[in-house]
């Protein structure tokens, strides 16, 4: 299994940045699969973004053209560029990260706000 520790959370302003980050206790190249997540008061935790090993990435609908996720290998830090905020962004965001025969591994959280 893998520690995660998530930073970057805030509050800001619709239209405005924040670039959220996720520390592995462990090579990034290791993980198979390491994504962000977020959760919004009574709503399910969906998928935001997720990178593969191999570089390739995912996006939900709602935040394609607007969210970037990329790493740094010597950081072993996944991040996760937030741009053009809505306040629909608004939610708790958590790291994930998966590896075979292992359980899946979560970051305790970050608060993002956005005000409009």
């Amino acid at each position: 299994q893998v520690q995660l520790v998530e930073s970057g959370g805030g509050l800001v302003q619709a239209g405005g940045s924040l670039r959220l980050s996720c520390a592995a206790s462990r090579s990034i190249f290791s993980i198979n699969l390491m994504g962000w997540y977020r959760q919004a008061p009574g709503k399910q935790r969906e998928l935001v973004a997720d990178i593969i090993s191999g570089g390739s990435t995912t996006y939900a609908d709602s935040v394609k053209g607007r969210f970037t996720i990329s790493r740094d290998s010597a950081k072993n830090t996944v991040y996760l560029q937030m741009n053009g905020l809505k306040p629909e962004d608004t939610a708790v965001y958590y790291c994930n990260a998966r590896m075979l025969l292992l359980p899946e591994s979560w970051g305790q959280g970050t608060q993002v706000t956005v005000s409009s």
